[in-house]
């Protein structure tokens, strides 16, 4: 079996900040395994490791294996990329749908960009909010409603809300315009009260990658799956069969990968959830791709780290 662990490192379009930890280059690690290819890339600001954590790791289980030995992984995006790469891929049945498109930036650059919008505005639309003075933002959400008044906006909040906070912006909004929002505030208990305060509808996503207890409650409508920060395909499915259960949809999410996890997670998402429009607009945000033309690592691109 040959098997190849590589480091990528792309700069982003501009500096981007993920809980205040603002990162120009996204880098990574691309493990090839016989024929297949997955990757391991913690973000920084959301996942527990870092990546030199998750580069040893990787390493340490590599080395392990070529001896014969399975050592136990618990980094979840060392899980994941391990899983990945054994995985025995199904022949997809469907084209994964086109992801939702994701708003995020100054409010004045968004109204501009929203303002120049060429074409007829989307139905579903992510918007990125907690990030820029509260009255600015909720000026921006009323603007965008105001010139796309058909379009259902789903606000994603990174947990930056208190749950004060969360009730007095959701209570000028009009709800008809909200899809759901995603995670208003850090604690789970916190978004239950915000949901029955306001009646608005919720998504979790960074709670399920943390080790909050949460359950179901009237106002969930999905759960925002990222596995690059939830762990292994087992527990990702797990996730998606609870939600199954309870009727509430499954968004399978970026975590800012390269273009090579991004097409793992678009797969992902269309055998789990191949209804719902997955959160993968991220791309737009790289500066380069580390695939060549046909559509394949590139490997001139990448960095040699390990090889069996």
């Amino acid at each position: 079996m040959d098997i190849t662990l590589y480091r990528y490192a792309i700069p982003f379009t501009e500096p981007l900040t993920f809980h205040k930890v603002k990162v120009k280059i996204r880098e990574g690690l691309l493990l090839k395994w016989g024929k297949r290819w997955s990757e391991i890339a913690p973000l920084p600001g959301f996942s527990r490791e870092s990546l030199e954590e998750a580069q040893q790791e990787t390493i340490n289980f590599l080395e392990a294996f070529k001896k014969g030995k399975t050592l136990p992984v618990k980094l979840p995006s060392v899980q994941f990329g391990l899983d990945c790469a054994r995985h025995q891929w199904s022949v997809l049945k469907h084209t994964p749908l086109a992801p939702y498109l994701l708003l995020q930036g100054s409010p004045s650059d968004i109204i501009w960009s929203w303002q120049e919008w060429l074409y007829d505005y989307p139905q579903r639309v992510k918007l990125k909010l907690g990030r820029y003075p509260m009255h600015h933002e909720l000026a921006m959400v009323r603007e965008l409603n105001r010139l796309a008044p058909k379009t259902k906006f789903i606000l994603d909040v990174n947990q930056n809300w208190t749950r004060e906070e969360a009730w007095t912006f959701l209570g000028h909004l009009d709800p008809s315009h909200i899809e759901y929002v995603e995670d208003p505030c850090a604690r789970f208990e916190d978004v239950k009260h915000v949901a029955a305060h306001t009646g608005i509808g919720m998504a979790l996503d960074e709670i399920l990658a943390s080790d909050e207890e949460w359950d179901f409650f009237p106002q969930l409508r999905a759960l925002v799956l990222k596995p690059m920060l939830l762990g292994s395909l087992e527990k990702c499915r797990g996730l998606v069969d609870r939600a199954r259960a309870h009727n509430v949809k499954i968004v399978i999410s970026s975590s800012h990968e390269s273009q090579l996890g991004n097409k793992i997670l678009a797969q992902l998402a269309t055998e789990w959830s191949p209804e719902q429009p997955p959160g993968l607009d991220t791309l737009r945000f790289l500066s380069d791709t580390i695939l060549d033309d046909n559509n394949e690592p590139d490997v001139s691109k990448l960095k040699l780290i390990w090889r069996s």
